[in-house]
């Protein structure tokens, strides 16, 4: 009985311990070693307003539907890119749901933008991305939606083609990927151009 006893006492004190050490100091240091490190990125990449006013976060896409604004990549996370149904459409490449969405995107997309009805779409604009919430577009998309701003927003469509630019993310060290462009961040700009 007097091992049991002691063997008891070891395994709740090595219980005690590492429950202290890992649901308290661990955490806390990885908390700190973030919030030292980069800030920004571990409290959710905000964006705010010049008051303070949070707008969103440029990791997470948003649902823009005024001629005024880019579009973002469509989304199937819900209804506005709602990150609690956060996932893709798991719809295979033989599904006709899926071909007859995108033709029905495509159609869309071409109206909506003023293209001819044989011009060539870019695959993100009518397709959604694995998480749904993805908050980038390709720059083909953005050259492509750049006159519809212009126009809405009466601007020279230089002037909408630099904030473009602006907001460019370039291929990952130059070799990976391809430029993206941030539709929330360039809508914002967009916003405070004057």
């Amino acid at each position: 009985m007097k091992t049991f006893l002691s063997e008891l006492r070891t395994a709740l004190l090595l219980t005690a311990v590492l429950a202290v050490l890992l649901c308290g100091v661990y955490p806390l240091a990885v908390w700190a070693g973030a919030q030292t490190l980069f800030p920004s990125r571990a409290n959710g990449s905000l964006v705010t307003d010049a008051d303070g006013t949070v707008r969103g976060s440029s990791l997470l896409g948003q649902s823009f539907t005024s001629e005024k604004y880019f579009n973002s990549r469509p989304s199937a996370a819900g209804p506005g890119y709602d990150a609690a149904n956060s996932s893709g459409t798991n719809l295979g490449p033989t599904s006709q749901k899926l071909a007859d969405s995108i033709k029905a995107a495509i159609t869309a997309y071409r109206t909506s933008n003023g293209l001819a009805p044989d011009a060539p779409v870019p695959a993100d604009a009518v397709t959604s991305s694995a998480s749904g919430l993805d908050p980038h577009i390709s720059l083909t998309n953005a050259q492509l939606q750049a006159p519809r701003v212009a126009a809405a927003r009466h601007l020279p469509l230089a002037a909408v083609t630099q904030l473009i630019a602006a907001h460019t993310t370039p291929r990952d060290f130059a070799i990976f990927g391809e430029p993206t462009v941030n539709v929330l961040l360039l809508n914002r700009a967009l916003d405070q151009h004057r």
